[in-house]
């Protein structure tokens, strides 16, 4: 549907979504000088800050934002999963997602959905208007459809990711330098394919926004030396906030939020050498790299982020907790968990979850037993090489929080409290009028009339 179709009656109410991954609300409620654009989005509408889902990690954050259904339904628990039955992991891409993603819905209402750079989304979709994969794609020329999308981001120098390992570097002039034009580049191809205005639905992500945070955040917490670079950075993405939304139609409302909050990073922690420190996981041999190298005697072993799974006879290849003994074993290994403390004498858990208390759906079968919500400063990592230490420091400095993500809708009936992830997408939904069955997302709307 074009601009002169809609002018002869097109008639139905359209919106635009900006995803700002990894961007706290506190960050722009306490820096309303740096985020005019947004601030006055949240006066105009309503801001406010969201919980994420369990676990704050964004393969798993994106498919229930643009679903509204949490892991258990969308298949997805992070940057790695693995089936029931198997050692093998894989990295989850778009095609693992399986629940209805709002753009389908938009497309199977006949209407017309423009996607960008939404992370899990690889290979593109050809069931919508046009669709360029976000992170993990292997490049643009694969992760765009149709041609004429992929034609223009080649020639505009659009960039799916920034290059973090620049983030590694001591000196962050250069990552900085890098993010920019990153983000520059993500900016021109949202600006130009919302000045097309052929679309109901625009769904576009700065994933920029989580790498500066990774490596910068402390020293915006804590006045590091990077603050100054952090904020000019900051002022930019509100900049171009604000510059797309003054490029909206009247017809059309304007979204933005984020996936996650962040904090600083204090500690790393090594589940996987704690869980061998306690006598919980063991391997073949001293050469072990990857999950299929466990023992068979382990009794439970953890995959990224705060991810723990029992070695259950059965369920896992070699299995070596019996059914009858799962419960048991679970518990005294939550108990464990709850205990750990850091080098400073904080819990590291702020709280351990078990499986039936935050995922339900017909793919909770490979969710894990337990999940570990860190307490702020803790990031939970679960490698199978390279390190003895329990605790560490690496080159990032912040991490992802499960509270504190943000949410801004240009809707002055919308109510954001007690509110999370799972309600933007029926949220969106009911901006689109676009009418779904309570039943089949998990949030919802916060519209309010």
């Amino acid at each position: 549907m074009g601009l002169f179709d809609r002018l002869r009656g097109g008639g139905e109410p359209r919106v635009a979504f900006f995803g700002i991954d990894g961007v706290p609300y506190s960050l722009i409620a306490d820096n309303p000088d740096i985020f005019p654009n947004l601030t006055a989005l949240a006066e105009d509408g309503a801001g406010g800050a969201i919980d994420s889902i369990v676990p704050p990690e964004s393969s798993a954050c994106w498919p229930s934002l643009t679903t509204g259904v949490n892991p258990g339904g969308t298949g997805v628990y992070g940057f790695q999963d693995r089936e029931n039955g198997s050692y093998d992991t894989y990295v989850p891409m778009g095609q693992d997602v399986r629940a209805t993603r709002i753009w389908d819905r938009v497309a199977e209402k006949g209407r017309d959905a423009t996607v960008l750079n939404v992370p899990v989304t690889f290979p593109p979709q050809r069931n919508v208007q046009r669709m360029v994969s976000g992170f993990l794609s292997p490049s643009v020329e694969k992760a765009a459809y149709p041609d004429e999308l992929r034609e223009y981001l080649q020639h505009s120098g659009y960039r799916i990711d920034v290059n973090a390992k620049l983030g590694h570097d001591e000196d962050k002039t250069e990552f900085v330098e890098d993010a920019h034009e990153t983000l520059d580049a993500r900016y021109e191809a949202f600006s130009h394919y919302v000045e097309q205005d052929d679309w109901d639905l625009f769904f576009g992500v700065f994933m920029t926004t989580d790498r500066v945070n990774h490596f910068l955040f402390k020293d915006y917490e804590e006045g590091g030396p990077n603050e100054e670079l952090f904020l000019e950075f900051y002022a930019k993405v509100d900049e171009y906030l604000g510059k797309l939304r003054e490029q909206l139609p009247e017809d059309v409302t304007m979204v933005v939020a984020s996936d996650h909050g962040f904090t600083s990073l204090d500690h790393e922690v090594h589940c996987n050498a704690w869980l061998e420190e306690e006598g919980w996981l063991s391997y073949e041999s001293d050469e072990h790299t990857s999950l299929e190298d466990i023992a068979e005697e382990s009794k439970a072993y953890s995959l990224i982020p705060g991810r723990f799974y029992i070695n259950l006879e059965g369920r896992e290849p070699r299995g070596s907790v019996p059914q009858e003994e799962y419960e048991s074993v679970r518990a005294e290994l939550k108990a464990d968990l709850e205990a750990l403390e850091g080098p400073d004498g904080r819990k590291v858990a702020e709280r351990v979850a078990t499986k039936e208390e935050v995922f339900r759906g017909e793919h909770d079968d490979i969710a894990p037993d337990l999940v570990v919500v860190p307490n702020h400063g803790f990031d939970l990592k679960a490698g199978f090489k390279g390190t003895h230490d329990v605790f560490g420091v690496g080159p990032r400095n912040g991490m992802h929080s499960f509270d504190n993500a943000c949410l801004f809708v240009d809707d002055e009936n919308t109510r954001i409290a007690d509110a999370d992830l799972l309600d933007i997408a029926p949220t969106i939904l009911e901006l689109l009028e676009v009418d779904v069955d309570r039943t089949e997302t998990d949030g919802r709307s916060l519209i309010q009339r």
